[in-house]
């Protein structure tokens, strides 16, 4: 039995993942979080087509060029995801939706890398926040003063 090198899939997987036009294509290593697996390869596709267009390349070409075939499959009956897991590499293709409702990236996030990418969404967030913020503020403050006007 050969030794499996599952960066090398990892890497193989999200080149596929981008070539058949899927977004946000991320792959994670998380073999010192986790013992499931060592690297995720995480992406995100606009309808169920793609995403069975990119679970399927992946599926195939990992089978044929490197030999290594999927040991669980879940979400053959989903239109919003599907992952293929193959030991030391799981592959989670979804729906935009559902990719920021379980936010995958955050739960595995590494200490260094992913924390610093969220610091920055982050302080925009609280920017954006604060203006929309202050113009509510604003507004109502006129409708106050123009009420009060009204009233004399």
């Amino acid at each position: 039995m050969k030794k499996i090198n599952f960066l090398k899939l990892a890497k193989a997987a999200q080149k596929i993942a981008e070539d058949k036009k899927g977004e946000n294509v991320v792959l994670l290593d998380v073999k010192n979080l986790t013992e499931i697996t060592n690297y995720f390869v995480i992406v995100t596709a606009n309808s169920t087509p793609q995403i069975n267009a990119i679970a399927n390349e992946i599926e195939k070409t990992l089978k044929y060029d490197y030999d290594v075939c999927a040991i669980r499959k879940d979400g053959n009956k989903s239109v919003n995801w599907k992952v293929l897991d193959f030991g030391g590499l799981i592959v989670h293709i979804m729906s935009f939706d559902l990719r920021m409702q379980y936010n995958l990236e955050k739960i595995w996030e590494q200490p260094e890398q992913e924390i610093k990418k969220e610091k920055k969404k982050v302080i925009k967030t609280k920017k954006v926040t604060t203006k929309k913020t202050t113009k509510t503020k604003v507004s109502k403050t006129k409708t106050k003063s123009k009420a009060k006007n009204k009233g004399k």
